[in-house]
């Protein structure tokens, strides 16, 4: 009797404790298949490969049960779905990326507020440049995009004694810290918020919701942060705010992505972007191995997998 077929995109450090009766093989992205895709029943997409190597193999496996990305999004999976055999079910990430993405949330924001940019620019100079800059202490914060990520970000941003964090849910909901507000209450937060932090999925809901619209209901001179997807965000609108002077942004993920040379965004005042690495951490490797082990045990076990977003 053959044992099922599983795709990783690395080995384990452990690769012992996982379950022997898989056939483990290891595929990140090389023009090879390490095996006959067409026996592989669990796939592990590749990490941070891109979209075209994360759905190649799709059409060659017929026999697959279970997709599992190392990503808290999806967005680049679901046009993939009509390829996968019926009852085949994606699974994401899960809470594998909250403290990593949660770390440079917090890091974007406390690095804009207090100028840090502008003094690392300054040292090669050797220009001494004091200023009053804004604190976190005494903001009010909206967390747009409450699951596990954005459950995160506020763990890590009361110890700053923020005045407020409010949040926003794709539905209304009661948290352990207080109301996750609906979309519908959005127009009235964002016009109190001094920092808007996105952490929200990109969705056919979600997508270009950072609009003029959002952008102005934001008071003179608060903060945009988003380490979500950059397609949440209208970039022409953002530009238009940061142009003007009138809103600051620090961005870990924009659209277009990668960003290319000689983009507007680049040059525009106020904003500080970095080249979406709110997963890749040390944090990453010991975590993902930790999620595939549990979910690994579960196939083998037949019991039903965690993280399942979308099925066939």
């Amino acid at each position: 009797m053959t044992t099922p077929d599983v795709w990783l995109p690395f080995q384990p450090a452990d690769p012992a404790a996982l379950p022997d009766s898989l056939t483990y093989a290891y595929w990140n992205g090389e023009e090879d298949y390490p095996a006959d895709p067409a026996r592989c029943e669990m796939y592990v997409v590749p990490y941070m490969k891109g979209d075209e190597v994360a759905v190649r193999p799709l059409a060659e496996m017929p026999r697959l049960r279970a997709v599992q990305t190392l990503t808290a999004g999806v967005d680049h999976m679901l046009p993939a779905l009509p390829r996968l055999p019926p009852g085949a079910q994606l699974c994401n990430a899960g809470p594998l990326h909250n403290t990593s993405t949660a770390e440079l949330a917090l890091a974007l924001t406390l690095a804009a507020l207090r100028g840090i940019p502008g003094a690392a620019l300054a040292q090669p100079e050797g220009r001494w440049e004091p200023g009053l800059h804004t604190s976190l202490a005494d903001r009010r914060v909206l967390i747009v995009g409450y699951g596990g990520i954005g459950a995160a970000i506020e763990d890590r941003l009361l110890p700053f004694e923020v005045a407020e964090v409010a949040r926003v849910a794709s539905a209304p909901r009661e948290t352990p810290r207080g109301p996750a507000h609906g979309p519908a209450e959005l127009p009235a937060l964002l016009s109190r918020a001094e920092v808007v932090i996105i952490a929200t999925p990109l969705t056919d809901a979600t997508r270009g919701l950072v609009n003029a619209g959002f952008l102005g209901r934001m008071p003179d001179g608060a903060l945009l942060v988003n380490v979500s997807r950059g397609a949440v965000v209208d970039t022409k609108a953002l530009l238009a705010e940061l142009e003007s002077g009138r809103l600051r942004a620090a961005l870990d993920v924009t659209d277009p992505e990668p960003l290319p040379p000689g983009h507007p965004l680049w040059r525009a005042p106020g904003v500080l972007i970095t080249p979406h690495v709110g997963g890749p951490s040390t944090a990453f490797r010991p975590r993902a191995e930790r999620l595939l082990r549990e979910q690994l045990a579960r196939f083998a076990a037949g019991e039903p997998l965690r993280y399942v977003v979308a099925a066939r």
